[in-house]
């Protein structure tokens, strides 16, 4: 049997997304900047695209940029709005439980001369409100914060943080990484006062090498890639137009008995948690329900390292991560988990399961079955 619980990293492109993707590079397959026939049929594949993302944002189509994935659009959205309103003031605020690809695009403006403020999070990894107010300073210019975390499933109130934000000084530009979160929650940029959102397709069951960042069309920002002008000079280079229409339909697909798909993942996460909360050396670091992203568990086994008991799963055809699979290539104690005040043997002992619909009930039965075997003989050779 294999069980694959580790969507947060990557997951299974749909059926109708490859169908869709095939169709353009088989048939459709014309440069969509050419200006004959196939060209503009090409094209219209994007612009159905942009259409059906936009739909499920509430916003325009025109304010969605197709990029090769959440990376480019972090750092899309954090080095070409920090250049664009330098004028303004070279003050950053971010958090303490943010993913490398806003890390390092605010170590890179750091080195441009920027000031970057980090707030830290409490034990469930949520930033404090007041904090955050008394950190905004009359050269504030961009606060960034994700909405799910990648790690432990954190859940950052947006919308407030937006309130805050804008009450102090609206001109300040507020970007959220909603990485993890697009699909998982009904998100409605302009209502909440989001200026900048950053998506990746192959979190949602789209390919990888596709991602969008939505720019409010009231929001300049400076391009970080330069050449043939597409997508209104924002990101140049020919479009992705196979990675682009799987983007289109995988956002439409996600929103489709949405409700149902989310009741699904948290009832399979709610579940594992209710079997292993009173497990002998088991700790939770994730919330039920929707109080934490229904699709993320973090899990501490205490005396175990991570990847020790990660290899043991694989061993049973059970896939999970330890860490962020997205940087776990690179051995280091997670700053997330340390941010929520996990010691570093605490840390190192953690993993991470990720769900999406294609998971079942039975999966997470497997599962425990094969951990609670396995916990007694890995503690004795520890």
């Amino acid at each position: 049997m294999r069980v694959y619980f580790d969507n947060a990293a990557s997951t299974k492109v749909s059926p109708s997304v490859i169908e869709v993707m095939k169709k353009t590079m088989e048939e459709d397959y014309a440069n969509p900047s050419a200006r004959h026939v196939m060209g503009v049929e090409a094209e219209n594949y994007y612009k159905e695209a942009a259409q059906a993302v936009s739909k499920t944002l509430k916003v325009n189509p025109k304010e969605i940029v197709f990029t090769s994935g959440g990376t480019e659009s972090n750092n899309m959205a954090l080095i070409g709005a920090a250049r664009a309103y330098q004028r303004s003031g070279r003050h950053i605020i971010s958090t303490s439980i943010e993913h490398p690809a806003v890390y390092e695009p605010l170590a890179y403006l750091k080195e441009e001369g920027f000031e970057i403020s980090i707030l830290p999070v409490d034990s469930l990894g949520h930033i404090s409100l007041e904090e955050l107010k008394n950190t905004i300073r009359k050269d504030t210019v961009l606060i960034s914060a994700m909405l799910v975390n990648n790690e432990m499933g954190a859940v950052e109130p947006v919308d407030e943080i937006a309130a805050l934000i804008k009450s102090i000084n609206p001109q300040i530009i507020f970007h959220v990484d909603a990485i993890q979160a697009y699909g998982k929650y009904r998100i409605y940029p302009k209502k909440s006062g989001i200026d900048l959102l950053s998506v990746s397709g192959h979190k949602l069951h789209a390919p990888k090498g596709v991602g969008f960042l939505y720019v409010n069309e009231k929001i300049k920002i400076k391009p970080v890639v330069f050449g043939g002008g597409q997508q209104r000079g924002l990101r140049s280079g020919t479009l992705n137009i196979p990675g682009i229409a799987g983007m289109g339909k995988a956002a439409s697909e996600a929103y489709e008995d949405f409700d149902n798909k989310v009741k699904k993942v948290a009832e399979i996460k709610d579940y594992i948690i209710s079997e292993l909360e009173n497990t002998e050396g088991v700790s939770i670091n994730s919330q039920r329900g929707l109080l934490s992203a229904p699709h993320v568990l973090s899990v501490t086994v205490k005396g175990i390292r991570g990847e020790v008991l990660l290899h043991a799963l694989e061993a049973e055809g059970i896939y999970v991560a330890s860490g962020s699979a997205c940087s776990s290539n690179h051995p280091g104690i997670s700053g997330t988990l340390k941010g929520i005040g996990l010691t570093d043997e605490a840390a190192a002992s953690t993993i991470r399961l990720s769900f999406s619909e294609y998971n079942t009930m039975h999966e997470a039965d497997y599962f425990l079955e094969r951990l609670n075997e396995m916990l007694p003989v890995l503690r004795r050779f520890k």
